[in-house]
């Protein structure tokens, strides 16, 4: 069978050509003409500054984000592409809220409009925490095709977890 745990909420029709694909060994081949290249923002440097420059950009009202950085502790597994955490510290008698960003390290190597999107997602969090209409509504004014884009990186995603059945 094959893996399609990332692409769960989709309609039959759409995860039958999917299949189709796989079958014929074509969805890596589908995405690289879909997708060709990689990003160069490979540093946690660069990442930070890509992430406040979208945020400036496009949030100029949210708040700032302390840290921004790939993870390779983030599993894909449990679908965390990226985290958007507050972290908490008592400082004296104040208590301060960091906002921080984590990517998950195998961002590092996708097409750019991946990482856009990963980046547009945890992005939209500091505005809104829950995946309700407005959150999805704010993804797309930050990326017009974002919907397209998540459903491309999902299918990245299942591609992966074809090449590690076959190497298996």
């Amino acid at each position: 069978m094959t893996p399609m745990k990332y692409l769960g909420g989709y309609p039959p029709n759409v995860l039958d050509k999917v299949r189709q694909l796989i079958e014929r060994d074509e969805l890596g081949e589908y995405l690289q003409k879909r997708h060709p290249g990689r990003h160069d923002v490979q540093s946690d440097k660069a990442l930070y500054a890509y992430t406040n420059a979208m945020r400036q950009e496009h949030l100029r009202n949210a708040p700032g984000i302390d840290r921004v950085w790939y993870d390779s502790k983030l599993d894909v597994i449990n679908k965390a592409l990226g985290m958007h955490p507050a972290i908490s510290h008592v400082h004296g008698s104040r208590m301060k809220a960091r906002k921080e960003i984590r990517i998950a390290s195998l961002f590092r190597d996708t097409p750019p409009e991946f990482l856009r999107m990963i980046v547009v997602h945890e992005l939209a969090h500091l505005k809104e925490a829950e995946h309700n209409k407005a959150f999805y509504q704010l993804c797309e004014y930050m990326q017009p095709d974002y919907h397209q884009q998540e459903f491309d990186l999902r299918l990245y995603l299942t591609w992966r977890d074809v090449l590690a059945v076959r190497s298996a």
